[in-house]
């Protein structure tokens, strides 16, 4: 086996905390007897926004896991932990020291998934006068030169027809020419709350005990950054491509069958639901979306789930996924500044505690507290609705879903919050802001119940938050909106509104904008 403190290597391989493929392709012509990886732990990337312990922990034990792979397979692997002595604590410092001592001939490296991160590597290697290729990211189903093709010329970025050019190329629930089914797209038939009954029992995602690797990671984590967001206490996800597989199969065998229908549902206490919990190692590269969506078109081949569960899981991979990175590399970096509905407003402490009195936030918050996971509906319809018809800055509101996300890589998190979740790109993303009002939520939630603020109120002390900065939201953003598709119905129910009780909305939504960022986390 070589020995990773050897001194020398023809090409160094960088390998980043979200690129655990072991058929990366990075690692094209890895030759181990004149190669070796490079991976590293950087306080600047642990730090650049207050994280998640959890999502600390998740990083650092794939990577550890990873590497042992990696030397067990006889690959020579200089790898720096965030505790060693030497370690600068930045990609830039780090690279530059490890390059020094191994004195490497080239860099080679996967496409990154931050743009700030791609930048650092570049200038880096440029300083140490070292050739740098950076190698398409072959994780993803389309590349960034496939999804230049299809946007050029395009008036409308929308999501749709990018998802069905991806179910043809792809071959993926097809039936000839059209879909399997009929329908290309079944989300009418996938929003089904639970009702007054509530959801039934329904068992937890498979978990895994932290082994010693991974408990020497929390330790640390809990020794470093005492302070950060967040609790250990549960931590139990997959840090291992084997873990990742098996994470997935329960997946299928236990959730799949019910969660087209439900899975736009919220309940108070149940985070996970009929939600897989795989957006973690998808995004670390552990599990390979291929092997995803082909094991979700099998159950439906098999009978064991129905198309309309089978095709809403597939959307989520094949098409929102792949479309959203095409998106991020297509507009970065302006993309990250954009700010259509001029909001400005710093984001609540509350969101990184829980600590409010509004029922669906704190249930929201108290749930990515213990586990670093909310799904999708929770993301856009309560905290990230919130947030948007507060008039919080965009940009700070991504900042946030990186602290608390185990999930979060810059080019998914950036569109699907700025541009899907708060609508600061414009419409690039989505084609209108998901405005709603408290109603929404006490539909597709119990969480209203267990509240002291009335969903159908916009005025008075019992009064929903949700609801009043709904009203104001529509009132004060009238001109930007006007004339976009699906906003004239909330218009016109905002003008049958007499002048009396808009003035009131707006007086105690501006309490609520003040109350709400009278503290701040950052």
């Amino acid at each position: 086996m070589p020995n990773p403190n050897d001194s020398t290597a023809r090409r160094l391989v960088l390998v980043l905390g979200d690129q655990l493929a072991p058929d990366s392709a990075a690692f094209d012509g890895f030759d181990r007897a004149a190669d070796a990886v490079l991976m590293m732990e950087v306080a600047e990337e642990a730090t650049h926004v207050p994280q998640h312990k959890a999502r600390l922990a998740l990083f650092f034990a794939a990577m550890r896991h990873f590497r042992d792979d990696l030397r067990q397979r006889g690959i020579a692997v200089h790898y720096s932990e965030l505790e060693d002595d030497a370690n600068r604590g930045g990609f830039a410092a780090e690279i530059a020291r490890q390059v020094r001592a191994i004195r490497p001939e080239s860099l080679v490296i996967c496409q990154p998934g931050d743009w700030r991160v791609v930048q650092a590597i570049r200038e880096t290697a440029e300083n140490q006068g070292l050739a740098l290729d950076i190698r398409e990211d072959r994780h993803f189903l389309c590349g960034r030169d496939r999804f230049a093709e299809f946007a050029a010329g395009r008036k409308s970025l929308q999501m749709e027809a990018f998802y069905r050019q991806q179910r043809r190329e792809h071959n993926i629930l097809m039936a000839g020419d059209g879909p399997a089914g009929g329908t290309w797209n079944l989300d009418r038939d996938n929003r089904a709350s639970f009702g007054k009954c509530g959801p039934p029992e329904i068992g937890p995602p498979r978990g895994f005990p932290p082994d010693g690797t991974t408990r020497a990671v929390i330790e640390m984590v809990e020794r470093r950054f005492p302070d950060s967001p967040g609790t250990l206490e549960s931590f139990n996800y997959p840090v291992t491509a084997a873990q990742a597989r098996e994470a997935l199969d329960d997946f299928f065998k236990h959730r799949l069958e019910k969660f087209g229908r439900y899975q736009d549902a919220m309940a108070s206490g149940r985070p996970y639901l009929y939600h897989a919990r795989i957006s973690a190692v998808l995004n670390l590269h552990l599990l390979d979306p291929r092997e995803a969506i082909a094991g979700a078109v099998a159950a439906y081949e098999a009978g064991t789930a129905p198309l309309n569960s089978v095709e809403g899981f597939v959307r989520q991979i094949l098409g929102w996924r792949e479309y959203i990175r095409g998106i991020y590399w297509r507009e970065m970096p302006a993309y990250a500044e954009l700010n259509a509905l001029d909001a400005e407003l710093p984001m609540p402490a509350f969101y990184w505690t829980g600590e409010t009195e509004m029922n669906c936030l704190r249930q929201a918050v108290g749930q990515l507290v213990d586990h670093a996971y909310a799904h999708h509906i929770q993301r856009l319809m309560v905290l990230g609705l919130f947030a948007m018809l507060l008039g919080v800055r965009p940009y700070e509101v991504h900042r946030w879903h990186m602290s608390m996300y185990a999930d979060a890589v810059d080019w998914v998190s950036l569109p699907n919050v700025l541009g899907m979740s708060q609508y600061g790109d414009g419409g690039i993303v989505g084609s209108k802001p998901y405005a709603a009002s408290g109603n929404y939520i006490d539909r597709m939630s119990d969480y209203c119940k267990g509240c002291r603020y009335d969903p159908k109120r916009a005025t008075g002390d019992d009064a929903c938050p949700v609801t009043t900065l709904y009203w104001d939201f529509l009132d004060r953003n009238r001109r930007r909106i006007k004339g976009q598709r699906h906003m004239g119905y909330q218009l016109a129910n905002l003008d049958r509104k007499d002048a009396g009780e808009r003035r009131e909305i707006k007086r105690r939504a501006d309490r609520l904008k003040r109350d709400c960022t009278a503290q701040t986390y950052l």
